[in-house]
């Protein structure tokens, strides 16, 4: 028989300890790597993460922490990764082992500067790991709502599919449903594109439109975001499952989604740089902005991309979002 795998959790924001959460309903060890020695000092003393889902105790005999990722690399089968795009290339120049014939799972929501990739992609191409052994989380799921267990669905993309449902089942319990998907490209660049257009919602509702307004953007989001993934990634898809549209929905719409809370900070008036500061949480959707720009500017057929332009021009280029926005509703139907 075999014996069962092991599952690693790399990252101690919200999302990462949402996932623990999740996976401490079936696994009687998970590893858990964090960067930060007081947050493993006070899991270990208080039973929590002292700064993300506090309200979240852990029963610690179930955990396994280390500081040392090359410690919880060798540990695992299993890898989740769930570290800022904007940060995990500085994170993953320690691993010193070999990881090839790991299992990795993306529930990084945006893509490697560095590279320019897909964490998937990243992957693949630096790290040697066969996309059969390459998986994606993706949503709609609150990290919020998974603390107080309200009911969550989660999408697990893999091109194998008993990968894909054995991470599924040990996500599975009664307040997260699961379903599996082999688009593993698309649904990465869903779980990316979403951030943008919840920033765009943001900056909207701080400019003071309605839900009129709001209800048009993300229909048209959904159509961009089809637009974009069809260019980058051709293959069979309905972009109106739940990995796609309700991630986007929820995102867009949810009083816990930090990038439309970042752009709504726009649209009231602070500055980039301010309302960044002002956040104690990371919007992936700023750094996931000039990603998906670059990406469109420097491919030959260029995709119309109205929404993810207009929040570019004013999170890159320090253009007037009122100005912007006035130009985005001409340009919306």
């Amino acid at each position: 028989m075999d014996k069962p795998l092991k599952y690693a959790v790399f990252g101690a924001g919200s999302w990462a300890t949402a996932i623990v959460k999740m996976l401490s309903e079936n696994l009687n060890e998970i590893g858990w790597y964090m960067r930060s020695v007081y947050t493993k000092e006070h899991l270990l003393k208080e039973q929590h993460n002292p700064n993300y889902l506090s309200s979240v105790e852990f029963h610690m005999e179930q955990l396994k922490l280390s500081n040392d990722i090359n410690e919880m690399a060798d540990y695992a089968d299993v890898l989740i990764f769930v570290i800022p795009s904007a940060f995990i290339h500085e994170e993953l120049t320690k691993l010193n082992i070999d990881i090839s014939n790991k299992v990795i799972v993306s529930a990084v929501k945006g893509i490697i500067p560095e590279s320019g990739l897909l964490v998937g992609e990243h992957f693949h191409d630096y790290y040697n790991i066969p996309f059969d052994n390459i998986a994606v989380i993706a949503g709609p799921c609150h990290a919020e709502e998974v603390a107080l267990e309200r009911l969550s669905y989660l999408t697990i993309s893999c091109a194998d599919p008993y990968k894909a449902q054995s991470i599924a089942n040990n996500l599975s319990s009664d307040y997260i449903k699961t379903k599996i998907s082999d688009d593993i490209i698309g649904v990465e660049y869903a779980v990316m594109l979403k951030n943008i257009y919840a920033i765009a919602a943001g900056i909207a509702h701080g400019l003071g439109y309605g839900d009129n307004f709001q209800s048009v953007l993300m229909s048209n989001s959904i159509r961009e975001m089809k637009r974009f993934i069809k260019k980058m990634h051709k293959m069979k898809r309905n972009i109106n499952n739940s990995a796609y549209l309700g991630d986007l929905l929820v995102t867009g719409y949810s009083v816990f989604s930090r990038n439309r809370m970042f752009g709504n900070m726009i649209g009231k008036g602070y500055t980039v740089k301010s309302a960044q500061m002002e956040m104690s949480m990371i919007a992936e959707g700023y750094y996931a902005t000039k990603s998906a720009h670059l990406l469109n500017e420097n491919n030959k057929k260029k995709t119309r991309l109205p929404i993810i332009n207009a929040v570019y021009e004013v999170l890159y280029e320090n253009k007037d979002p009122k100005k912007v926005f006035k130009k985005l509703t001409e340009q919306l139907d």
